[in-house]
């Protein structure tokens, strides 16, 4: 039997194992988001697949409720508000002249005579919509533009669920029905029979612009309703159409115009499918009739809503086009960039901060020093680029090199170019997912000015093709959204939903972490600790207590108490007994001895003989290079003594021929030259290389490993280059005691404690100690994607201290806790860490493992502190001192959050992490209770000051014990 719906989508396992594509640096380019279908470990998300439902892509209650009901109403009031102009004979945004000029849709017989006044402006609009991913890690529904499916296709596969399977005709008919009577007034009881009433049906007729186009078999109950070639139209008083008004017979024209019938959908809401140079476009651009409805839409990037990319036309300079041309429309030139690293919240929109905003050339292709700052990067393998004659000039997101620096160099001579700024779609198993969903919406008759919009409109179908080989024509599969119902999750939406919260309704969003978590761990109730870490409670709320608050909180107490007795279901029953807590690892990382060869470890590493630690090292400006120390890149010398160190450490524990200790070396590559930089610059010329470390601790089953990692790179220092006052000043690695040497110590410390788990026989599993190589910019997690690039293809090509190579095949990484900044305590918010797993069941069972290591170290801490030298203690101070060790202090109680990648206080999008779990490798961010606000974050203060002994050593000790319990886990 051949394989159906979306299972032809899944990679079988045999193909997945090739050589992977290059993974580019996330602020070069974003990249698509996987939701269904993960690359690495090809597993399903069974919330948005189901094998019950091969035709069927879900999309959940709150992807409706927070992003798609909300952005629709949105678009709904600007392509409106447009329309309207259009109708009245004026200026209509998005629909600048040259889109008008023959175009069927909105012929000169409607230029001329506009819109009658029965007109309602409905508009049945097939909106292209999917999911990215943007520079924060939000994966939100995104809009493309119009269908490039057509304007009539999309509307007509809403009434089957599969297919040849049609939805019911009652479903369809009660449509019509509440768009006639909310659009004109029509009385339900003159609905009963809608043929009665006037409704009829044209189909669009052979004369497309595109064979694709053609709406197929309309579903059975349509017929009752299609309009006779002869049929006069005397009875005929909604005639609903696809057919460009231009094609129309000239009796329905004639009828429209005096207003004695009305077409549905508005014409003029049909003239972005009739543009004619976006028809030429096509021919090079797939998708480029996408594009101009996205013209008429502003861009938007706050949480709650649809994203809308930027789109328009810009203007450069030259001596034969001085101006901008008018007519091509809508003209915007500059751009406000975003990127990962400024110091804006998850839940916030970058858009409303004030900014400067940059020239969209220079955001595409300027590579100079002083555009890009210390954190910005060429956008344009995230754009497309077309001429004022719609010749493809760009297409970004499948561009070579050779066609970025060609396409730069058109932009540069000056001139119009069309663009819009391209987020790539979702994929599923290497093909690219887009949702085609009527937008149906009118003005009301009453003359309010607000729109309407039908909320439970059609939901259209879905479209998959081959990700980089778009055919339109030739889709591999169509699938149909199913608007999840699922009555818990639906209840939280309605009864918590009653405000704008800028924390993403934050009772809402506990309760989704807890039924997500419950059904993500296959069922199994949850430790009732670990819920509490879960959720986003005022310290001292206990779990019970927050159950018992709900339906006091609820707009609705019935609702709110049936909710809370089915999240008490998914939690373990109270023990009755307190759980022994037991620890493989403490009685090795527990000692004041840990904290002294923790403390030495930073300080050796931020205060010593290693400056320059950034991969870019050294920047040539001038500014940098006179205060430089010396003129040479010492992450490479950092990188020996990491190896040297265990090498010496496994050598004096009798290990050295165990465990394999070696690097995987590679050149740093880009798209664009970046030649201001010493370490790119040396790549270039093979007199530098990259490499990340790995350190291989044998387990009993060697086909398996759990990875520990860090990065020992570190940031320039924002406040040397002056970022608050306008920047130029130089480029100076920070000292990096915090970020990110207090992670490389705990790997260091962990090598021999994992060493002796392995030779008593307690890894069931290997551990790879990692260190990962260029997370900071401007590399942009360099390392990581090199790790998953390798590990996508198969494996790794790798190479030991002796300089022997070594090709690794057939390892399985069953899951990597990411370490990065955990020894500074944050002052506001104090005895807090985060636990930020990936998107995946693996990656939350690892997050299980560290919040159970963190609940043993807090439940053996109390003993521990009554022992001699801890008894009679305080908390721990910082030290400012390399010099001066802090006191002993009391082993504090520390709080391990679990932040699912959702979360808007999760951090695992400015890490390494990202990169693994979009990658689909299991995944767990180790980090400090990250405040962006604070000093010692990238700048002059990342030093010892900032170090609390006392908790980072804490944490790196619970970090160590969760990668123990996952590797000494049997699978």
């Amino acid at each position: 039997m051949p394989t159906r719906g979306w299972k032809q989508l899944v990679t079988p396992a045999s193909k997945h194992k090739r050589r992977a594509a290059p993974i580019i640096a996330y602020s070069e380019f974003m990249p698509p988001p996987r939701p269904a279908i993960k690359p690495y470990s090809q597993t399903v998300d069974p919330v948005v697949l189901s094998e019950d439902d091969p035709w069927g892509w879900h999309v959940t209650e709150y992807e409706e409720a927070f992003e798609l009901a909300p952005g629709l109403r949105q678009i709904a009031a600007e392509l409106l508000h447009s329309l309207w102009h259009l109708g009245h004979g004026q200026p209509c945004h998005g629909l600048a002249k040259a889109k008008l000029q023959n175009n069927p849709y909105w012929p000169p017989e409607l230029c001329r005579a506009g819109a009658p006044s029965q007109e309602r402006y409905v508009i049945i609009a097939p909106l292209a919509l999917s999911r990215t991913q943007d520079d924060k890690g939000r994966v939100r529904w995104t809009l493309f533009g119009g269908s490039e499916q057509g304007p009539a296709k999309p509307f007509w596969r809403s009434f089957f669920s599969a297919p040849g399977v049609e939805r019911p005709e009652s479903e369809a008919l009660d449509f019509f029905r509440r768009l006639l009577a909310g659009a004109y007034g029509v009385l339900p009881s003159r609905l009963a029979d809608l043929r009665q009433a006037g409704l009829r049906i044209l189909p669009q007729g052979e004369d497309l612009e595109f064979a694709h186009w053609d709406e197929g078999p309309l579903p059975s109950w349509a017929g009752q309703f299609v309009l006779k070639p002869r049929e006069p139209l005397d009875a005929v008083r909604y005639l609903l159409t696809f057919r460009p008004f231009a094609r129309l017979p000239a009796a329905v024209r004639r009828a429209y115009l005096q207003g004695k019938l009305c077409l549905l959908p508005f014409p003029g809401s049909l003239a972005f499918w009739g543009a004619p140079g976006y028809i030429k476009l096509a021919g090079e651009l797939p998708l480029a009739m996408q594009i101009p409805l996205l013209h008429a839409i502003e861009r938007h990037a706050a949480p709650r809503g649809l994203r809308v990319p930027q789109s328009g036309w810009m203007h450069e300079p030259h001596p034969r086009a001085p101006k901008p041309a008018e007519h091509l429309g809508p003209f915007r030139n500059c751009y406000k960039r975003t990127h990962r690293w400024a110091r804006i919240h998850r839940y916030e929109d970058e858009l409303t901060v004030k900014d400067g905003e940059d020239h969209v050339a220079h955001v595409l292709f300027s590579t100079s020093p002083a555009d890009l700052g210390l954190y910005d990067k060429p956008m344009a393998r995230n754009a497309q680029l077309w001429t004022p004659d719609h010749r493809l000039l760009l297409d970004g997101p499948h561009a070579a090199r050779p066609q970025l620096l060609s396409a730069a160099e058109k932009v540069a001579e000056g001139g119009m170019f069309g663009y819009r700024f391209l987020f790539p779609a979702m994929q599923a198993g290497g093909h690219e997912v887009y949702w085609h969903r009527p937008l149906v919406a009118w003005l009301p008759p009453d003359g309010k000015p607000e729109p309407e919009l039908l909320t439970d409109a059609p939901l259209g179908y879905l479209t998959a093709y081959r990700a980089g080989k778009v055919k339109p024509e030739k889709p591999v599969v169509e699938l149909w959204p199913r608007l999840l119902a699922r009555p818990a999750h639906q209840t939280a939406i309605t009864v918590f939903d009653r405000q704008h919260d800028q924390r993403y309704h934050r009772t809402t969003n506990n309760v989704r972490k807890l039924l997500d978590t419950h059904s993500i761990l296959g069922g199994r109730p949850l430790e009732r600790s670990f819920a509490r870490q879960l959720l986003t409670l005022p310290k001292g709320l206990s779990l019970d207590k927050w159950l018992a608050e709900l339906p006091d909180k609820a707009a609705h107490a019935p609702a709110g108490r049936e909710l809370a007795a089915e999240l008490t279901a998914t939690l373990e029953p109270e023990r009755t007994r307190a759980r022994k807590p037991t620890s493989l690892t403490f009685r090795r990382t527990a000692l004041r001895s840990f904290e002294k060869e923790y403390w030495n470890i930073i300080a050796e590493l931020s205060t010593g003989k290693y400056r320059n630690k950034d991969n870019a090292d050294c920047v040539l400006d001038p500014v940098t290079q006179a205060r430089l120390d010396h003129h040479q890149r010492d992450l490479d010398a950092l990188g020996d003594f990491l190896l040297e160190y265990y090498r010496r450490t496994f050598k004096r524990l009798g290990g050295s021929r165990s465990v394999w200790i070696g690097e995987l070396p590679f050149h740093w590559q880009t798209d664009f030259d970046y030649g201001w930089s010493g370490g790119w610059l040396g790549n270039r010329r093979k007199q530098l290389r990259e490499r990340d470390l790995v350190v291989m601790i044998p387990g009993r089953d060697r086909s398996r490993a759990i990875v520990m990692a860090d990065h020992y790179d570190t940031a320039y220092m924002e406040d040397e280059f002056g970022y608050s006052h306008g920047g130029g000043g130089p480029r100076l690695a920070a000292a990096g005691a915090d970020d990110n040497h207090s992670a490389t110590a705990t790997l260091m410390l962990g090598a021999p404690v994992f060493w002796e788990l392995s030779q008593a026989g307690r890894l069931e599993c290997d551990v790879w100690l990692v260190h990962l190589t260029g997370e900071e910019f401007p590399a942009d997690c360099l390392g990581a994607r090199q790790l998953c690039q390798q590990l996508l293809a198969g494996g790794l090509d790798l190479q030991s201290v002796t300089g022997r190579q070594r090709r690794l095949r057939d390892v399985r990484v069953d899951g990597v806790y990411v370490l990065d900044m955990v020894a500074h305590n944050n002052d506001r918010d104090r005895d807090v860490f985060q636990i930020c797993p990936g998107t995946s069941r693996q990656s939350m069972w690892l997050a299980w493992q560290a919040h159970m290591a963190g609940d043993t170290w807090n439940a053996l801490a109390p003993t521990w502190n009554q022992k001699p030298g801890r008894r009679g203690k305080s908390r721990g101070r910082r030290s400012a001192d390399a010099r001066t060790l802090p006191d002993t202090a009391l082993h504090p109680q520390l709080s391990g959050e679990v932040r699912p990648a959702y979360d808007p206080r999760s951090t695992l999008f400015n890490t390494d992490g990202q990169i693994f779990s979009d990658a689909g490798v299991p995944v767990v961010l180790f980090m400090e209770n990250y405040d962006i606000n604070r000093h010692g974050y990238h700048d002059t203060q990342d030093t010892l000051a900032n170090i609390d002994l006392d908790y980072g050593s804490a944490v790196a000790a619970i970090a160590i014990e969760a990668v123990a319990r996952a590797a000494g886990s049997r699978k």
